[in-house]
């Protein structure tokens, strides 16, 4: 009888949540857009901040590691989490922290307070991400994941493109403190959408948190942030700082590697990397995260410094790549359905490398036109990429081990993010040295072309004038080939893409199965 009733209640639970389905998706879907926002959106208002708080422009940056420091940290144990108190009341309350921290860093009268609060803000919202992507393959059947893959990944693919010009649009029209108060509302919205609308699963209260992997895990995760985040102000490995946190890093994670495989109950279980297509997306995510951020990076110094526009104009810009990314994710969530994923995911990788290769070929003359369809072939092709790998990534996975799953490949796409920055910025930097040295090779008192005609006059080694106009252009040419070699670079990154999809899994065309409710 009480099994009965048990049944019944979880069937009634089950329909209930259906029947609200699509209040629910608005809910994930505003945790997604605002974690995913708060990434990039307060990048642009570090210099009214730095003033505000009357910080140096190295402390002003803590603003922003503090914040990616802590999610990286708290996004790995997201699963053991949500397996110990329920995935219902831990993501509501990572919500009303994130919320509540938004707020503080909104109210921050100091440095101090604002890095203590963005801290907080990005430990609460590591989880906002795995938790509504799990939620939203839990609440849809197979057939229909496509769809909701492709709705979810509008937030994590669009926050970050559009986060800068929203916290630009914010801090001209009112000050920096709206670029957080403005997650007050939709946090509020999605924890009363949530409480009301989702209910609470299975969770088992005698798990015990494996303090050791978590803190070798932090440790390494924590101190390979700092090295990526400062390495480029110390002058990399010259500094001792540097050295230090890049031997932590390395020692910290692989402690965390060989206690996660040896030990008895990791936080992370091992067998979900035996599963070939959860792997294989693992690995495209951290690919996937290198070229969004760091093609979001450069191209609006590219735009500003070489092309001459201005910052509105560069924000106006960017934003065709993320239209692309939004009208892509909805006919590759149908395409996906009809045809298998892998060949949409194909399809979507050889559009990001060939605009890619193009932009490898781009000089500061280039039409608006062919910037603007250039970027909407780029947005197509990671929204394509994205919905596809969300499929098959975890079609052969197992049901328990998805919250983990979304968990790693927030994680993974993360630290993508960052390494792409830090490796484009260094390619960027070394060629701008190494390009600069073989021009100004060229420009000595036997180079006729300097000598001779109008260019003499403008160009003339004998003058300091000429030398310094000289000494401009070969920065100029060097600046296009030095982007252009990064552009080159993620071209080549991209490619790899393609020999990992044979080892993932067509999903099969079945309803998953429902879980048990907890009453």
């Amino acid at each position: 009888m009480a099994t009965a009733e048990i049944g019944a209640k979880r069937t009634g639970a089950d329909a209930f949540e259906k029947r609200h389905r699509t209040i629910i998706t608005v809910c994930a879907m505003l945790a997604t857009l605002m974690q995913a926002l708060d990434n990039t959106i307060a990048n642009v208002a570090l210099p009214h901040m730095q003033g505000s708080l009357s910080a140096s422009r190295d402390q002003i940056t803590w603003v922003l590691t503090s914040y990616v420091i802590a999610a990286a940290i708290m996004t790995a144990p997201v699963g053991w989490f949500t397996a110990r108190f329920g995935r219902k009341h831990f993501f509501i309350t990572c919500l009303i922290g994130f919320t509540a921290a938004s707020m503080l860093c909104g109210l921050a009268g100091s440095l101090s307070q604002i890095v203590m609060f963005r801290l907080l803000q990005g430990a609460f919202g590591a989880a906002l991400v795995p938790l509504s992507q799990s939620t939203m393959l839990d609440l849809y059947p197979v057939e229909k994941r496509g769809t909701a893959m492709a709705v979810w990944g509008m937030g994590v693919m669009v926050g970050p493109i559009l986060g800068p010009t929203l916290g630009g649009y914010l801090t001209d029209l009112y000050n920096w403190r709206w670029v957080f108060y403005v997650n007050v509302p939709f946090g509020a919205a999605a924890v009363a959408g949530l409480w009301y609308f989702l209910h609470e699963h299975e969770h088992d209260r005698k798990l015990r948190f494996d303090w050791v992997g978590f803190s070798v895990l932090a440790l390494g995760l924590g101190a390979l942030q700092l090295m990526l985040d400062r390495g480029s102000t110390k002058d990399w490995f010259s500094s001792g700082e540097i050295v230090i946190e890049g031997l932590l890093a390395a020692i910290g994670l692989y402690l965390f590697a060989v206690h996660m495989l040896t030990s008895k109950n990791p936080f992370i279980p091992p067998r979900i990397f035996k599963d070939p297509g959860f792997t294989s997306g693992f690995a495209t995510m951290f690919v996937m995260g290198a070229v969004i951020l760091a093609t979001s990076a450069l191209l609006p110094p590219y735009l500003q410094n070489l092309g001459g526009y201005s910052v509105q104009q560069a924000g106006l810009l960017m934003t065709p790549r993320g239209f692309g990314t939004m009208f892509s994710m909805l006919f590759a969530a149908r395409l996906s359905q009809r045809f298998d994923p892998r060949l949409v995911a194909a399809a979507g990788v050889l559009l990001m490398a060939w605009s890619l290769w193009d932009m490898s070929h781009w000089t500061p003359d280039i039409s608006t036109w062919q910037l603007t369809y250039v970027g909407i072939v780029q947005g197509v092709g990671m929204g394509m990429v994205f919905v596809a790998i969300q499929l098959v990534g975890f079609a052969t996975l197992e049901p328990k081990l998805r919250t983990d799953g979304t968990a790693l490949y927030a994680l993974i796409r993360s630290i993508g993010m960052a390494i792409g920055v830090t490796v484009t910025s260094l390619l960027l930097t070394d060629s701008l040295q190494t390009v600069h040295a073989q021009l100004a090779a060229h420009v000595t008192p036997f180079n006729r072309a300097l000598q001779s005609g109008p260019q003499s006059l403008f160009w003339g080694i004998a003058t300091p004038f000429g030398l310094t106009n000289i000494d401009s252009e070969i920065q100029r040419q060097a600046a296009i080939i030095g982007y252009a070699n990064d552009f080159r670079f993620m071209f080549w990154l991209c490619l790899p893409i393609l020999l990992m999809l044979p080892f993932m899994r067509k999903p099969a065309p079945q309803k998953s199965p429902a879980e048990p409710v907890l009453e």
